[in-house]
């Protein structure tokens, strides 16, 4: 297995549409292994295809304590409504908040060309995994989640500290454009919250 590229926001290949799988190749199952690793070294909850540059419909995602796979994924039901904060690996250093179903059913195939159909929700069992079906879908699509996101709530990730000493997260009010002109000119916020293999890659390109 080996750690992926992380594709920044600005990638042409995450805003394309997706193609369905029609055969598991041994060529999709290293990638499959090598997103896992990849989304487990960035302490990701799921990570998507196109967001290591290939166009193909599967991700991977965290269910509570499993880590599942999902080919040609298709939610086939969706129940109640949330909002909760979200970011993404493509879009490092920010989060906003978004609505999604609070339950959904999710089917697909998984790395062994399977069948598999998938309750997920969010909450101390699973994790966020309801969101995180329904983001990494996203992502499939071609669609980032700042487009669905309620603008006034986006926000760079600041390292700070409070009167204690503490280390904190404060959250700076931004807009989605000038984000995106923060990677491409390649100059973030300082003490931006952002792993270093992200931030590598936007002062990379």
């Amino acid at each position: 297995m080996a750690t992926l590229p992380i594709r920044i926001w600005g990638d042409p290949v995450l805003k394309k549409r997706a193609s369905a799988v029609d055969r598991l190749t041994t060529h999709d199952k290293q990638l499959i292994a090598d997103m896992i690793e990849t989304m487990v070294e960035a302490d990701g909850a799921g990570l998507a295809a196109p967001q290591v540059g290939v166009s193909k419909r599967i991700f991977v995602f965290r269910r509570g304590e499993d880590i599942h796979v999902i080919i040609n994924p298709k939610i086939i039901h969706r129940d109640g409504r949330k909002i909760g904060d979200e970011g993404c690996l493509s879009i490092p250093g920010v989060q906003a908040k978004v609505e999604r179903a609070a339950r959904v059913t999710i089917t697909g195939r998984d790395d062994k060309g399977k069948v598999l159909t998938l309750e997920c929700e969010d909450g101390e069992e699973q994790g966020r995994a309801a969101t995180c079906v329904q983001h990494e879908l996203d992502h499939l699509d071609g669609v980032l989640y700042v487009e669905k996101a309620q603008p006034e709530t986006l926000s760079w990730l600041i390292e700070a500290t409070d009167e204690e000493g503490e280390e904190i997260i404060e959250t700076v009010a931004v807009e989605a454009d000038d984000v995106l002109a923060a990677y491409k000119r390649r100059h973030l916020p300082k003490n931006l919250h952002i792993l270093p293999m992200l931030k590598k890659r936007i002062m990379r390109k």
